[in-house]
């Protein structure tokens, strides 16, 4: 099953950094919105989330705060 993955982030953001290294490294596809320059997806991820901090993730509209490892290999059936 195809996994519709985006990934908000700043260009400033280690763990953002570390994330999309991550998603790399294990062949995922992923859409990267800089939510420093796209105020309007920095609304709708605050709005989903009630966090403004970044690293999050949406896989298949599922969110997630922050680097999670283990959730993410668990909701991508990476490991």
């Amino acid at each position: 099953m195809h996994k519709n993955v985006v990934v908000f982030s700043t260009p400033t953001c280690s763990w953002c950094r570390k994330l999309k290294t991550y998603l790399k490294q294990n062949k995922i596809r992923f859409k990267d919105v800089d939510v420093s320059r796209d105020m309007k997806a920095a609304q709708d991820m605050v709005r989903k989330t009630g966090q403004q901090g970044v690293p999050q993730m949406w896989i298949n509209n599922y969110p997630i705060v922050g680097f999670d490892k283990s959730k993410i290999d668990r909701l991508l059936n990476t490991k």
